[in-house]
Parts: structure tokens; C-alpha cells; sequence
């Protein structure tokens, strides 16, 4: 099981992340109304971090994400907002980078409207439906997944916490697509600021 924490940007609590946690990627969020937001100010710093960072990007332009990627020295992007399979196509003509489809969850999913990203993410990310584009700290009900009708590989989102790793294991015995979970909100102090022994303690009971 694989950990994504989402949503840094001080530098210093990167390093205590990276040291201490070692996640397997870290989310830097590229929304303008996220009070998550990474500017431009932050890139000397954040580039030269040793992990696979995730660019969140909401409805951009290619451009834009070309950018960042280049700023940031991103390895994959994710995408978190209504971007179609043919923006995916586009956007993979122009950058070898992974790319992560984001599916908000209500009440159900309409599996067949996801069948045009298969074969062209790595992964899907299953978040809380929010105005917001993630970071409500709300989890979805689980339940809803367990019809999912794909071999591809996934992320679990919304509103995970420590009390959240057994759950966490039990759905991944009935779904191995399930190859990580994303962590953000329920992890921090302040937006952006992560509480990093909150984040051991899941990290510790999740893969013991």
C-alpha cells in the first residue's frame, strides 16, 4: 500500500516529511482557490525535494501544466477537475509524465463515463465530491466501489484519518486495484502545514 501525502508546500515541513515519513509521492496543488495554493515562490526550494512529486491541477490549460512541470520538476500530474479523455490524449502528446484522473464521489459512480481514461492514466483517484475540488476532509461511502469494473490500479481519497487504516486494509482485500491512499486534510494543523507524527502513526498501523 502506497502513501501520497497532498497538499505541502513549506519547505521545512517537507524535509521533516521526506525525513521521517517517506512517502511514497508528495502533492504540491496548483489551484488558485486552494488555500493549499503552491506559487511560483516556492519552486528553487521545492524542486531539489528526492520524492515523486504530484502537480494537482483543476481545469488548466496544457501550457500551464507544461509549466509547472518544468518549474516544480513534476512526475505526475493529476487531474481533479472536468478534464476529458481527449484533453488526457493531448496532454500526454507533450509530456511523458504520469498521468492521474481524479473522480469525485457522490452517492454512485457511472463506471462506463470512465472507461475513455483507461488506457490513458496510470491511475484513478477516487476523492469526496466537493465544490472545493478535494480537501473537504469528508470521506464518501466506500461502498460504491466495490463494483468497480476495471483491472487499473487506484488512490482512495476524502477524509482519511489514523482511525482510518483497518478500513483501509479491508477494502483492499476485496479490491486489490486499491494500490495507495492520498492523505491531506485530516492531516494538518494549519492548510499546507501537516502534522508529521499524525502522519507516522497512520503510516506505521497501515503498513504494519
Amino acid at each position: 500500500m502506497k502513501i501520497k501525502v497532498c497538499g505541502m508546500r513549506e519547505p521545512t515541513n517537507i524535509k521533516e516529511l521526506l525525513r521521517e515519513v517517506k512517502p511514497d509521492w508528495m502533492g504540491l496543488i496548483f489551484y488558485s482557490k486552494s488555500p493549499r495554493y503552491v506559487s511560483e515562490d516556492y519552486a528553487a526550494e521545492i524542486q531539489v525535494a528526492e520524492v515523486p512529486k504530484v502537480g494537482v491541477f483543476v481545469n488548466e490549460s496544457i501550457a500551464f501544466v507544461l509549466s509547472k512541470i518544468d518549474e516544480f520538476k513534476l512526475s505526475v500530474i493529476q487531474l481533479h477537475g472536468n478534464e476529458s479523455p481527449e484533453y488526457v490524449r493531448k496532454l500526454k502528446l507533450e509530456t511523458d509524465k504520469k498521468v492521474w484522473k481524479v473522480i469525485p464521489v457522490g452517492e454512485r459512480i457511472e463506471w462506463e463515463a470512465l472507461r475513455g481514461y483507461v488506457d490513458l492514466v496510470e491511475y484513478f483517484l477516487f476523492d469526496t465530491a466537493t465544490a472545493s475540488h478535494g480537501g473537504s476532509g469528508k470521506k464518501f461511502n466506500w461502498e460504491v466501489l466495490k463494483t468497480y469494473p476495471f483491472q487499473k490500479g487506484f488512490l482512495l481519497s476524502g477524509g482519511l484519518d489514523e482511525k482510518s487504516t483497518s478500513e483501509v486494509i479491508s477494502l483492499a482485500e476485496k479490491l486489490p486495484q486499491l494500490v495507495g491512499v492520498d492523505l491531506n486534510s485530516k492531516f494538518e494543523d494549519t492548510p499546507a502545514l501537516k502534522n508529521i507524527e499524525r502522519l507516522k502513526s497512520f503510516k506505521d498501523k497501515l503498513l504494519s
